[in-house]
This record gives C-alpha cells, structure tokens and sequence, in this order.
C-alpha cells in the first residue's frame, strides 16, 4: 500500500487529479519583477504550484564550476551566475507572499544547507530535490528536518540510488514523492522513461509522476493519461527567450494546453459510466436514429404486403423490425405512401 502524499492537506497519488508543477527555475534571469511576472504567468494557467530554484552561490559552489552549456553574456563563471540568481530572503519571502494570494502553491528547490534555511524561514509547504543531490546526505538531512514532504527528482540516479534516498526521509517520518526524470536538455522523447513512472511507485511505494525537459506537451499528457500523480515542466515566457532552459521549456499557450488536458482527463476518469443505465436513459434519442417498417414504394388500398414491399426507414417510433412477419401477408385498408411509416390501422384485421 501506498502512503499518503499530503501537500497542504491536498492528497496527491496516482490515479488522481495529477498535481502540476511550473518549474521556472532560471527562466526569471535574476529579476526579481520577472520572477514575480513568473507567479502571475503560472496562476493565470491555472497550475497548482509555482517552483523557483534558490542558489547561494558561496554556499554551494566555487570558481572551479564549469557551465553546463556556455550561454552568458555577462557572467565568467558558473559561479558568477549563481551569485546574479540570488534573491535575498525578503525577496523571497515576497515572492511567497505572492503566490498565497494567487492561490497557488509556492516552491523552491535548495542547493544548499543555506538555502533550506531561507526557504524554511520563508514558509514552504514542500521540499523539492534537485537530480543532482539525491545523494547529497548533508543537504537531505537539513531538509528532513521539519517533517514535511518531500519531492525528488531521478534525473542522475539509479533506482537504489533512488530507493535510499526515499528510506532516508521514510526513517525520518517524511512522505516521499518522485518524480521520474531525465536530465537532458531538452530530452529526447525517447528517453522520457513514461515507463518508469509505474516502475518506480511499484517498487518505492510511493506516488510517482514526471519532471520534464522535453519542451513538447505530449510527455506530460502521456503521463497524465496513466495516471501520474505529480507533474512538473518548465515554463518560458518565449521558447527564444534568453538563458538555457528556454529550449527545453513550455510556452505558455502549450502549458495551458497541459493544463486543459489535465482537467478534461480528470473530469473523465472522475465519472465513470454505466453503459446499461446510460442506454435505459436514451430512449428519445433511441427512437431518433432507430428504425421502424416502412413501404418501399406507394402502394393502394387492397394491397397485400409482401417481404420485398418492407424497408426500415428512421425514425424508430413506428412498427420495430421484429414485427415484420406479423406485417407480410397484411392487407391495406386505405392507401399508403412510402414518404411515411407504415401504421397498424394502415393494416387489416
């Protein structure tokens, strides 16, 4: 049995209402009127949470860092561009404040001991962790912390990998979440790993979804579509937009896409039909495109009426085709058009 997956008292498990994450990571630039353009973007789609990345750039990493890919135009090292990613805990504290009162979910992954400790002081209802830190027990052990649930991510990590790092929180009382993932960027569909999705909340127990970098939509629908509890894409105000998951992110017109689909899939699976009660309501519409006896062609009075004589001709509230024999061998009475249904007072005794 799967354990309960609470997110501010919102259940999220496979088979349910998938939970959407708009993952902005980076795509804000370092301004802080963009980040917050971000939360306004994100709950104008219609998300459920709006996810932030928080680097302290001393805290987690050095001048040594290379650049996963080479794109700025203003930073020397990875390093410098962490410290212009930094937000200070005002800041941050704002942009909370501002997702509460879009009504949606506001997270942020740490990069660092540091960074759970703004994020913590901030009020976050979640922890999320990065591909890269699965392992990371220093970081895991700041986050494990208060007790609250915790989302990771497997873009780096095997599934024992996977699998201890969803112990280290269970042996901590936190609920674990886990997200299947691939850290290319942008993924190829090949290498999206839906399959992994089942995989990993079979053999973890745990809800499991999908965190994306494809930057197409038909990952997320595919998952959603069997079941995902949890999903999470990058969104870009421009896929040309300036930095290095643009490319790799949704638009939003194709976020809101996801979002439509992840309604209409819910509102479906949510009211499941019962073919038989379904059919015993549709009995005016039945007779609509149903069909009853008719002539093929005029016939007079005195008529006797032959087999070849009959057609089934809509709609369906006249004579039913199993009263054909009852029919052939009939007299008419009077005459009868072939433009309208055969009666039973057109018929003798």
């Amino acid at each position: 049995m799967i354990p309960d997956f609470l997110l501010s008292g919102r259940a999220i498990a496979n088979g349910s209402r998938t939970y959407l994450i708009a993952e902005i990571g980076q795509a804000h630039d370092g301004s802080l009127g963009n980040a917050h353009a971000y939360v306004d973007l994100a709950a104008d789609i219609g998300v459920d949470a709006v996810k932030f990345q928080t680097h302290i750039a001393a805290a987690e990493s050095t001048r040594d860092e290379q650049f996963r890919v080479k794109f700025s135009y203003q930073d020397a090292t990875r390093f410098d561009y962490w410290k212009r990613m930094e937000f200070t805990p005002e800041q941050w504290a704002g942009l909370k404040h501002h997702a509460d009162e879009r009504k949606i979910e506001f997270l942020s992954t740490p990069f660092s001991p540091e960074a759970v400790e703004l994020l913590r002081s901030v009020g976050v209802p979640a922890w999320k962790v990065g591909s890269g830190d699965i392992g990371n027990l220093d970081l895991l052990g700041h986050i494990a912390k208060d007790g609250k649930p915790v989302i990771l991510s497997t873009g780096m990590s095997e599934m024992e990998a996977t699998a201890n790092s969803v112990k280290f929180f269970n042996d901590r009382k936190c609920q674990v979440a886990v997200m299947q993932c691939t850290s290319k960027y942008p993924t190829p569909l090949e290498e999206v790993g839906i399959n992994l999705i089942d995989e990993i909340s079979q053999k973890l127990s745990v809800p499991s979804g999908l965190s994306d970098h494809s930057g197409s939509i038909f990952p997320a629908l595919l998952a959603m579509a069997r079941g995902a509890a949890l999903v999470e894409l990058h969104l870009t105000l421009h896929k040309a937009a300036f930095g290095p998951d643009s490319i790799a992110s949704l638009d939003p017109e194709e976020f809101r896409q996801v979002v439509k689909a992840r309604d209409a899939f819910w509102v479906m699976d949510s009211n499941p039909m019962d073919k038989a009660q379904f059919a015993a309501g549709m009995g005016t519409m039945r007779s609509l495109f149903n069909r009853s006896l008719a002539l093929k062609s005029d016939r007079p009075a005195g008529h006797v009426i032959e087999d070849g004589d009959l057609a089934l001709k809509k709609p369906g509230t006249g004579l039913a085709e199993g009263e054909r024999n009852a029919v052939v061998g009939r007299r008419l009475v009077k005459d009868v058009s072939a433009d309208r249904l055969l009666r039973r007072e057109d018929l003798d005794d």
